[in-house]
């Protein structure tokens, strides 16, 4: 018999309640987003806190400041994320239901959206408030991977974006059609907690690297470098972690239920999440390079 672990009894909601004859219900995806802002805005109050850190001794912005960002951030994620999704996910449907396009409560967000999202509405930002652009996006990078790591720990309590069929130990067997429909396997089918692989990679491993160069070496003297590594660790993490999580269902290829390849880049033989992870990759090395070629601007 194989070794596999059975989906825990968790609620993808914290707690419900009724108010005037209706329900309200706070769900763990939820928190994730709530918790994951405010320790971002945690971590980047505590870089703004130590002006050693920044160049000539000077933060970025005011703590003030910060506080209209947020907002304005808030906004990008969440108009990014949900045009991000429309556009590389399913153009052909939203394009004959516009109206569902703002309908979010339903679902269907992209990370690749969100962080176009968050990079356009920090670029007016800036410019609006005579703020350095790099500095503003390094302070971001250090703050983005709490909610990354949180978002995908949801994800998992949710039992959605699991992965492909696995033989693995810690494979699981996740409730509804992900314990069904596995060619060749008999009985329930096991699946890779690729979720909890994304928290531990793009979230954990990341996050703890950028803690690192920000705060124990003079990263934060160079504009753009840890904005670099985010944007690359990132989309390396995404592109090795797709290897093991199933394709989005609105992409796999008839005949392929295993969804190892996505009708869009089945040329290339990468999924959706790999093809748009490699431009990051590419962007964030760039970024890096771009750093080391100008001197840090010291204290």
């Amino acid at each position: 018999m194989r070794a596999v672990i059975p989906f825990p009894d968790i609620s993808p909601e914290i707690f419900s309640i009724q108010l005037f004859g209706m329900e309200f219900a706070l769900r763990w995806y939820a928190m994730a987003y709530l918790v994951g802002i405010l320790l971002g805005y945690v971590l980047a109050r505590a870089a703004l806190g130590r002006a050693r850190l920044w160049p000539h001794a000077t933060a970025p912005m005011r703590r003030e400041q910060l506080d209209d960002l947020v907002t304005w951030l808030i906004l990008g994620v969440i108009i990014g994320g949900r045009l991000g999704f429309v556009l590389f996910y399913q153009p052909g449907y939203y394009l004959s239901h516009p109206l569902e396009i703002l309908q979010v409560w339903n679902g269907g967000m992209a990370f690749h959206g969100g962080f176009l999202g968050v990079c356009v509405a920090a670029l007016v930002f800036c410019r609006r408030n005579a703020i350095p652009l790099g500095q503003t996006a390094d302070m971001l990078a250090l703050a983005a991977p709490a909610g990354l790591m949180l978002g995908r720990i949801a994800n998992f309590i949710n039992a959605e974006l699991w992965g492909r069929p696995s033989e693995a130990p810690w494979a699981v067997i996740f409730p509804g059609p992900a314990a069904q429909d596995c060619p060749g396997v008999e009985g329930l089918c096991a699946r890779h907690p690729s979720q909890l692989y994304e928290a531990g990679l793009e979230g954990l491993v990341l996050g703890l690297l950028l803690l690192w160069l920000a705060f124990g070496t003079r990263t934060l003297r160079s504009p753009w470098r840890l904005t670099g590594v985010f944007v690359a660790g990132y989309g390396i993490a995404r592109f090795v972690v797709e290897f093991f999580r199933l394709a989005d269902a609105q992409f796999i290829t008839p005949g392929n239920p295993h969804g190892h390849v996505l009708r869009l880049t089945e040329s290339l033989g990468l999924t959706m999440g790999q093809l748009l992870s490699l431009p990051m990759v590419l962007i964030g090395l760039a970024l890096i390079a771009l750093s080391f070629r100008k001197q840090p601007l010291a204290p």
